[in-house]
């Protein structure tokens, strides 16, 4: 939880007194009803009075939050590549004569010389078969607009895409970029770069004008060490969980029991005589969204013995895959050995996939409207690796992510089905375009956006399979800010180094926000303040005025 008078987090936070003034609202064994009672005293919870004014506001204007014609709520999930993620080796420009060895010379990702670069149409996707390795395909996968390439760890991007649900942004960034991690990431979540002035995160300011945290107890809930400033803010409070096994109340087990207990407490506890200047009602009502939290999180099952998700296709012409690998026994299915060749995700990522599954969860089983997570270490300065490497691992991570979601959300669909849903990647940077001498990169511009669903604009293509849509942005010749190429093009038109944006994160953020979660102009306005500002041309496109770059406005995604 962050006050409006708090700074942004330029830096970690690690000192005691740091902790006490910026402390979410985390669910977990030792801290659940200490923080949640504590809080409940300060202005950050006014929203879960009864219906405050800001949530009346919301209720009058836009569809954010409400359920559509078919009676279906519109919901996000996010997935935030912290450390900087090297575009150019994930969406791959080859139709660019000057990407390569010349510029890359360890990690540039070659091209298959059996593939055909000019043929149109869907996407390359190699089969390992039943006793092949996962990733054995040494060579970047056509993605059909006859001028870029996926690097081969994104292999399982390909099904999503050539089904028509992903789109690849390429050249993102925002106006006088920053290369410092800690400022370009808050800038990101708040939806306000070059500036300090705005203290809430983007998707809290989403939620606040949907007016639903006034009345549900979960509204937006992110899984890692702690909340991000996406969720940020001071007038009401969003949940954090770093394992949602793990949370109770006062030590009481999350048994049969052990809730009774709980509960009977926090009914004690709204009972309290607290005088009316003490905010009697603030308390009741924080106590009450305590118990059905309690509730909520009681009635899903977050254990590994839960986690029996599997793949309803025959992926990769092996049997059914694990959705969530958690364990090395659902990591896969092809040949074992010391290291299992079949594996679908490093064996480093068990982590993380299950808070991808707590998050795909909260989504399909309550009526939160924003979840998320992150995967940290995109930070490659050295050692970056290729086709295979530190890189690919956790591009292998991306890929199998949003090809899980799509299979759950298809197959398992309860609150929300694939349709209902937007999956997007942040990442605060890309990075240099030219390999550093300890075969790395370093901090640059603009990178790429992965956004998918079941509404998403991606690849179409007519019944003689010539493309009519592209699911690739930015990275083609045809594209409105076409691609330069060559030593003076594209790649190195920021400041004559770097990949130049022609997209502005903030008109990828803002076409998600309207046209899928349902927000007014009015309230997208207030949400991202620069789409007030003709200035910074992030509707329509056009020249934005810091640094007089053009750029291409709302892509054409939903």
């Amino acid at each position: 939880m962050r006050h409006a008078s708090s700074p942004l987090p330029i830096k970690p936070l690690n000192r005691p007194a740091d902790r006490a003034m910026n402390t979410p609202q985390i669910l977990t064994r030792r801290n659940f009803f200490s923080t949640a009672s504590g809080l409940a005293a300060t202005a950050a919870l006014s929203s879960l009075t009864d219906v405050p004014l800001f949530v009346q506001k919301a209720l009058a204007e836009g569809g954010l939050g409400q359920p559509d014609a078919n009676g279906r709520v519109k919901k996000l999930l996010f997935i935030f590549l912290r450390g900087a993620n090297d575009g150019l080796n994930n969406v791959i420009p080859h139709g660019d004569d000057a990407y390569g060895p010349k510029i890359r010379d360890n990690i540039a990702i070659p091209v298959d010389p059996a593939q055909s670069w000019n043929v149109q149409g869907k996407a390359l996707f190699p089969e390992a078969g039943t006793t092949g390795a996962t990733f054995a395909y040494p060579y970047s996968l056509p993605l059909g607009n006859g001028f870029a390439g996926l690097h081969p760890a994104l292999k399982f991007l390909t099904p999503v895409y050539n089904a028509g649900d992903l789109a690849f942004i390429h050249r993102v960034a925002y106006p006088q970029q920053s290369r410092s991690h800690f400022d370009s990431q808050a800038y990101w979540e708040t939806g306000a770069p070059r500036t300090t002035m705005v203290k809430d995160g983007m998707l809290y300011r989403a939620m606040v004008e949907s007016g639903r945290p006034g009345r549900n107890s979960l509204t937006g809930v992110s899984f890692q060490n702690s909340l991000p400033l996406l969720l940020r803010g001071s007038r009401a409070a969003m949940t954090n969980l770093s394992d949602p096994t793990r949370y109770d109340l006062l030590g009481v087990p999350n048994t049969a029991d052990g809730n009774l207990k709980a509960a009977r407490a926090l009914e004690a506890a709204t009972g309290a005589a607290f005088p009316n200047k003490a905010n009697r009602d603030l308390l009741q009502q924080q106590y009450e969204n305590m118990r059905r939290t309690l509730e909520i999180f009681a009635g899903i099952d977050f254990s590994e013995t839960g986690n029996t998700f599997v793949d309803g296709d025959v992926t990769d012409g092996n049997k059914p895959y694990y959705l969530f690998p958690t364990t090395n026994a659902k990591n896969g299915a092809g040949p074992s050995g010391t290291t299992n060749p079949g594996y679908v995700v490093p064996t480093s990522a068990y982590g993380y996939f299950n808070q991808l599954k707590s998050a795909a969860l909260i989504l399909n089983k309550t009526d939160a409207l924003v979840a998320g997570t992150q995967i940290d270490g995109w930070d490659t300065h050295s050692n970056q690796g290729g086709v295979t490497g530190a890189h690919a691992n956790l591009l292998q991570r991306v890929g199998w992510s949003i090809y899980a979601l799509r299979q759950y959300f298809r197959r398992y669909a309860d609150q929300c089905r694939w349709d209902d849903l937007v999956i997007v990647t942040l990442s605060e940077f890309g990075r240099t375009t030219i390999e550093n001498s300890d075969n790395g990169t370093d901090h640059a511009e603009a990178s790429v956006m992965y956004v998918a669903g079941g509404g998403i604009k991606g690849l179409r293509t007519d019944a003689t399979g010539k493309v009519t849509h592209s699911g690739v942005f930015n990275c083609g010749p045809s594209d409105p800010v076409a691609w330069q190429t060559g030593m003076n093009g594209s790649m190195f038109q920021s400041t004559g180094r770097y990949l130049q944006r022609a997209t502005d994160f903030r008109s990828v953020m803002g076409k998600v926000i309207r046209d899928h979660l349902g927000a007014s102009q009015e309230q997208l306005n207030r949400i991202i303040p620069g789409y007030a500002d003709p200035n910074q041309s992030l509707k329509a496109g056009g020249i934005q005025a810091q640094d007089k770059v053009r750029i291409t406005g709302e892509p054409d995604l939903i």
